[in-house]
């Protein structure tokens, strides 16, 4: 058994990373493996911070007059 870790890139930096820092977040629906991604300790707080804004409700780049200009209707 090797000791030594792996240093591959962060997909959203690109910086190496250290297995034993990096993070690792997966996408799936229905069972099925949409996106993986293997992000350093900043990018995942970053991914976090985004991730709890967007759930939230709260867009911190949207405009603040109110309007929301994604909405789609068909």
């Amino acid at each position: 058994m090797s000791d030594a870790a792996t240093n591959e890139p962060c997909d959203a930096c690109g910086e190496a990373t250290t297995d034993a820092l990096a993070r690792t977040v997966r996408l799936s629906v229905d069972r099925a493996n949409i996106d993986t991604q293997r992000l350093c300790p900043e990018c995942f707080a970053e991914w976090i911070r985004r991730y709890e804004a967007e759930m939230a409700g709260g867009d911190t780049t949207a405009a603040s007059d109110g309007s929301d200009s994604e909405i789609i209707i068909d």
